[in-house]
C-alpha cells in the first residue's frame, strides 16, 4: 500500500521549481510603503512627500510613486462638506510632488476653485429647496396638529416626499460636478503616467 501524503507535501511538490522573484517582491513592498506614505500624508500633510521620493532608491522608486499616486488619486471627489476641501486639496499637493509637472498645478487649482464654487451652490440649492418646500411642510404640519390635537413640527428630513425633492435637486447639482471630477481625474492620470 502506497503512502499517504500530506496537503503539505503535495503543495510543495508543485511549487519546489518555483523561485521567488526578488524584483517582484520588492516592487510590491514599495507600492505598499507608498500607500501608508500617502495615507500619513493625508493625515498630517505638513511632512511633505518630496524627502521619502528622494531617498527611495531608482528601481522602486516608480512602484513608492504608483502607490502614493494609488491613494492621492482617491481622495479627488467632490466635496460633501467645507472640510474636505481641506483634504482634496492635501492630495493635490501630494499628487503634485508624485507628478512633478507644471500643468498639474494649473489644473489642480482651477479644479479647486470649481469644488468652492460648488460647496457655494450647494448651500443655495439647499437653502432654495427648503425655502420651496415650507409652505407644503406647514399645511403638513397644521394638518397633524388639527388631527392629534397638539402642536405637531416636523422635520424636513423625516417627511419621504422631502427627502425625494432633496435627494432629486442636490443629484442635478452634483451630476454636473461629477463630470468636471472624472474630466480631472483623467487628466491627472494622464499627467502622472506621462511624467
Amino acid at each position: 500500500m502506497g503512502r499517504i501524503k500530506s496537503a503539505l507535501e503535495l503543495a510543495l511538490e508543485r511549487t519546489e521549481g518555483v523561485k521567488g522573484d526578488k524584483g517582484s517582491i520588492d516592487q510590491f513592498e514599495a507600492k505598499q510603503r507608498g500607500k501608508r506614505l500617502a495615507n500619513g500624508f493625508l493625515e498630517n500633510p505638513g511632512d511633505g512627500l518630496e524627502g521619502e521620493l528622494k531617498k527611495c532608491p531608482k528601481e522602486e522608486l516608480g512602484a513608492l510613486k504608483q502607490g502614493i499616486f494609488d491613494v492621492l488619486i482617491a481622495q479627488v471627489t467632490l466635496p460633501a462638506t467645507k472640510d474636505d476641501e481641506k483634504r482634496i486639496e492635501a492630495a493635490g499637493k501630494g499628487l503634485q510632488a508624485v507628478i512633478g509637472d507644471t500643468r498639474f498645478g494649473t489644473l489642480y487649482k482651477q479644479f479647486l476653485q470649481a469644488l468652492s464654487k460648488y460647496l457655494g451652490e450647494m448651500a443655495q440649492y439647499d437653502e432654495a429647496i427648503h425655502r420651496q418646500y415650507a409652505p407644503k411642510l406647514r399645511q403638513k404640519e397644521e394638518e397633524l396638529t388639527r388631527r392629534l390635537g397638539r402642536h405637531v413640527q416636523i422635520d424636513p428630513f423625516q417627511d419621504p416626499e422631502f427627502v425625494a425633492f432633496y435627494n432629486q435637486n442636490m443629484n442635478a447639482l452634483k451630476g454636473n460636478y461629477k463630470t468636471l471630477v472624472d474630466h480631472v481625474r483623467e487628466q491627472v492620470t494622464e499627467l502622472f503616467n506621462n511624467r
